[in-house]
């Protein structure tokens, strides 16, 4: 199972939106973690300064008022109350606790022994604790407990609590606690859908970017493929990031230096088969006057064999020179038309296609590939007198093969009659064979096409000859 796309773009967006999803969550953690810290640490401040203030004021009022003032100081998560002992207990042995009481008696201004406890306790029985003020941690537990078995159905969030007992100066204690706010789940929701829409911003923005960037790899993609194909084409414009400049400039050079040396090599083969003509025709001048017959009848017949040859390599070479443009055509109906001209002349040849394969539209040049093809055919019929064919889709190209029932070609010589000029044995008469460039030039066009024409026998008698194409990417 892949987890990737294909594409280079593909692979450069996931990646960029799983770095992105990883950094905003985790952003979103250490942000919510600050926060709950923050709140928690202002809560503590804002307890301990209301407390002090609250310290001053009762001393410096009536006892008849005092009771006023605490309700009036009490919120819905800070609670106040009077009692004639410490409600913490002794003093907290713990740093925070302590650092936390030096801060409390810093804010009243005097040196008064003041104790802080930070316990866990549910924020709803906060005030249960005024009303029993002496109790321990344990006991704070145990009342959990029971406020747990009182409410099967609530899941306790179990805060941390904030507890605080300062002396006064008519020997009361001045009790105050807090549940420490935590941020509510309802809170959450904002980051998410913050970073929701931010990934779907910058999303926008790689997505664009990197298409952009690619671009020019997609155009060098199809241009490479569409000269393997031996198709004509313009240069590239060198666009993109600077590295792709280089790489495009790389495949136009390569596509120069490629298409001169395939004209050069055209050139060279029209010209050594035009020099060729002139002393062949002297020599078969000057065969006649050999007075013998039979020696007249050899040097004849093989200056006609070189002739022969000769115009084998100047219709190769006409036919490279042309430069027939690619054109998009049926290649279904290609190969049926020209089975038909052949079965309408009596031969026997019989076509047929799969259902992947009807009506295949596919860029190619037409003329050549029918060449191909009628060689192939002719040769089945040759030496078979019955011809094959068939077209099939398949997921790694297309196939056009061409079978028959005769000889086959022995194993050690399947590659070899691809050479040029190359013949077997049985086809050296001029009644069956040919110069040997027919199969030569057939694979050359294949390989023009990107793809490739080969050869076997087949298990039940006969040869069988498969010309593959690749799958037209447009």
């Amino acid at each position: 199972m892949r987890l990737l796309p294909r594409s280079l773009a593909g692979q450069l967006i996931a990646l960029l939106l799983t770095a992105l999803v990883l950094s905003q969550a985790a952003t979103v953690f250490i942000f919510a973690d600050e926060r709950r810290f923050a709140l928690r640490e202002a809560s503590r401040d804002q307890v301990l300064a209301r407390t002090a203030t609250l310290v001053r004021l009762i001393e410096q009022t009536p006892t008849g008022l005092h009771e006023n003032i605490l309700a009036a100081a009490r919120s819905r998560r800070l609670e106040f109350s009077l009692s004639p002992e410490s409600a913490v207990g002794q003093p907290s042995s713990e740093a925070l606790e302590q650092k936390l009481a030096l801060r409390l008696g810093e804010l009243i201004g005097d040196t008064r022994e003041t104790r802080v406890r930070l316990l866990t306790r549910e924020p709803w029985s906060l005030r249960d604790w005024h009303s029993h003020p002496r109790r321990s941690d344990d006991d704070d537990d145990d009342d959990d407990d029971d406020d747990k078995k009182r409410r099967p159905h609530k899941k306790p969030r179990a805060p941390i609590s904030f507890l605080a007992s300062v002396p006064l100066a008519d020997g009361n204690w001045l009790n105050a606690s807090t549940a420490l706010p935590t941020p509510s789940r309802a809170w959450a929701w904002f980051p998410l859908l913050s970073m929701g829409l931010m990934a779907l911003a910058i999303l926008a923005i790689v997505i664009f970017s990197v298409r952009r960037i690619t671009r020019p790899l997609r155009a060098l993609s199809g241009a490479a493929e569409r000269l393997g194909r031996g198709e004509s084409q313009i240069p590239l414009a060198e666009t993109g990031p600077e590295e792709i400049r280089r790489t495009t400039r790389a495949f136009n050079a390569m596509q120069e230096r490629l298409t001169r040396f395939v004209q050069d090599r055209t050139r060279m083969l029209a010209a050594i088969g035009h020099d060729l003509r002139t002393p062949i025709t002297a020599l078969r001048l000057r065969a006649e006057f050999v007075e013998d017959a039979e020696t007249r009848r050899k040097i004849l017949e093989t200056l006609e064999e070189m002739s022969r040859m000769t115009e084998a390599v100047m219709s190769f070479a006409r036919e490279e020179a042309k430069a027939e443009p690619t054109r998009r055509v049926d290649l279904t109906a290609l190969v049926e038309s020209l089975v038909d001209d052949l079965a309408d002349q009596g031969r026997d040849v019989a076509f047929a296609a799969d259902e992947a394969a009807a009506k295949i539209g596919y860029n190619c040049r037409p003329v050549s590939l029918k060449r191909v093809l009628h060689n192939l055919i002719e040769n089945a019929l040759r030496y078979a007198g019955q011809a094959r064919v068939s077209l099939r889709r398949e997921d790694d190209g297309l196939y056009i093969t061409v079978e028959d029932d005769g000889p086959g070609i022995p194993e050690d010589q399947l590659e070899q009659v691809f050479e040029p000029f190359v013949r077997l044995e049985e086809s050296r008469s001029q009644d069956t064979g040919g110069v040997g460039l027919g199969l030569a030039i057939a694979r050359s066009i294949a390989h023009a096409h990107g793809g490739d024409l080969h050869l076997e026998n087949r298990p039940e008698g006969g040869l069988r000859a498969i010309l593959t194409l690749p799958l037209d990417p447009r």
